[in-house]
């Protein structure tokens, strides 16, 4: 079975979908590997430690020959060695998961003022999305967070009939606790070591597009590759089943 990957724009609730997706004990699950490499120059994978991305992108592919390997990144970087690998990005469930641009940024720069207009992340996933569609892989799977927040059963289901897992309603709910899989970026994951599933909650920023200059620019910049993808997303129907 091929390798599962979720690109994610940054701060759009992917650590929670991750989360979820370790409930699934028999899934060998990875934290952000491409981003670790690329801020730390190392990333864990399963017990071996590899120190960049084309050792990283093997890596994957020799554990995907006989278990289930799902791993999660964000697109505030950009992975030259991922867009230019034809063999991976044919051979990998690529799926998505997309944000409002407006919320990305409010919430990006509370954490890091200093942020730059490509960390929104969502023209990163866009050209990731292009760069899938081009090497003539499985069809890419995009997810809506606000879908997975507001109906998160019929989600998470959809989202698992697509990827070919076997959905399991016990995986919406997990017990509150950090992880050491992202012991280095902590502070970026204080609300999902504090949750216990999926939540609706919105945060509020003291600097958001409607008040701030340079995120209202940085969002408007995303906005068309949002649109295109989110016109691509999985419609999410409720059923009695999944309600």
């Amino acid at each position: 079975m091929p390798a599962t990957a979720l690109w994610a724009a940054p701060r759009s609730r992917s650590t929670a979908f991750f989360r979820s997706m370790l409930q699934y004990g028999d899934i060998t699950a990875l934290h952000e590997p491409f981003c670790n490499v690329a801020d730390f120059g190392e990333t864990d994978v399963a017990g071996r430690t590899v120190h960049s991305a084309g050792e990283l992108i093997d890596a994957i592919k020799e554990l995907a020959r006989d278990r289930t390997v799902f791993f999660k990144d964000t697109t505030d970087h950009r992975y030259p060695e991922v867009l230019g690998d034809q063999e991976f990005l044919a051979g990998t469930r690529h799926t998505f998961l997309l944000r409002r641009p407006e919320e990305i940024a409010a919430s990006f720069y509370a954490l890091q003022p200093d942020m730059e207009r490509a960390d929104v992340g969502i023209e990163g996933l866009y050209e990731v999305y292009l760069a899938v569609l081009a090497a003539g892989g499985p069809p890419p799977v995009v997810v809506d967070s606000d879908d997975l927040v507001e109906r998160p059963a019929a989600t998470m289901a959809a989202y698992c009939e697509a990827v070919g897992i076997g959905f399991r309603p016990e995986a919406l709910h997990w017990d509150a606790s950090k992880r050491d899989e992202w012991q280095r970026t902590d502070r970026w994951h204080v609300a999902v070591s504090n949750s216990t599933g999926f939540s609706k909650s919105r945060s509020t920023y003291r600097h958001t597009v409607e008040n701030n200059e340079e995120l209202a620019a940085f969002a408007a910049h995303h906005r068309p590759f949002y649109e295109f993808l989110h016109d691509a997303r999985i419609r999410v129907q409720e059923t009695a089943a999944t309600a």
